[in-house]
């Protein structure tokens, strides 16, 4: 697994209910912020995607295809930028950004940025409301500020709607996340109704433990994810497995 110096240093915590004869992970509690990450997975681009694991790691030929970018020589390139916008896409989190998730802007605040550089004719007529945001065209940061001009008449002119809440789920409830990433608001009825999916009859075979999720924890669980139907038994339990 590849290292990253600019990583987050974030950890975040769920709790495992573990089945211990089998040594595998039944369902996981999770609060907001670990939810957040996990869908946040879906945000990526492939080419993120294969920087982050390493093109070796990559299951199938996406990795192929990440390394002949990376080697093909620039007189075969069609344009300066085009590398690296394969490589290092545009969109989505970033891979020092991968646990944590940006605060929320408030859609019609009245604060638009515009490309910095210019390089392409498009870079003038793109906009957005998260300042620092890479140019789609030239990867360059979006950070000229414009003014959005509110109406000045009419009942409600000028109304800024509030923030809505930074990530993507709520943090009123506990979260169930089963082994395979299915994602549910937790309550005592699901619980019981899950171990009955389970077959558990043995209750003593139950038990709960606490894991830390990292940055490499993040990483694994991003690969498990694309190889595997027992992310969290692969990434928390792994060795002690029993087939």
């Amino acid at each position: 697994m590849a290292s990253n110096k600019s990583a987050s240093n974030k950890t975040l915590s769920m709790k495992l209910l573990v089945n211990s004869k089998t040594q595998r992970v039944l369902y996981a509690e999770a609060g907001k912020d670990v939810v957040d990450f996990l869908f946040s997975l879906l945000t990526m681009p492939v080419g993120t995607v294969v920087k982050l694991l390493t093109v070796e790691s990559m299951v199938g030929s996406v990795g192929n295809l990440y390394g002949s970018v990376e080697k093909i020589d620039d007189t075969y390139v069609s344009r300066d930028d085009a590398k690296k916008a394969l490589l290092t896409p545009a969109g989505g989190f970033r891979s020092d950004k991968l646990l944590q998730l940006p605060e929320a802007v408030a859609p019609e605040t009245g604060h638009y940025f515009r490309c910095s550089s210019y390089c392409y004719s498009n870079c003038y007529n793109r906009f957005t409301n998260v300042n620092g945001t890479p140019c789609p065209d030239c990867s360059n940061s979006m950070g000229t500020q414009l003014q959005l001009v509110q109406p000045s008449s009419g009942s409600g002119a000028g109304a800024v709607p509030s923030p809505t809440g930074a990530g993507f789920v709520q943090g009123i409830v506990t979260y169930t996340v089963m082994d395979d990433l299915k994602v549910a608001p937790m309550s005592s009825i699901s619980g019981i109704t899950l171990l009955n999916t389970f077959g558990v009859t043995d209750i003593g075979s139950l038990q709960e433990k606490t894991v830390q999720l990292g940055y490499t924890e993040a990483l694994e669980i991003l690969k498990a994810s694309l190889q595997s139907k027992t992310v969290l038994t692969d990434v928390f339990l792994g060795k002690k497995r029993k087939e």
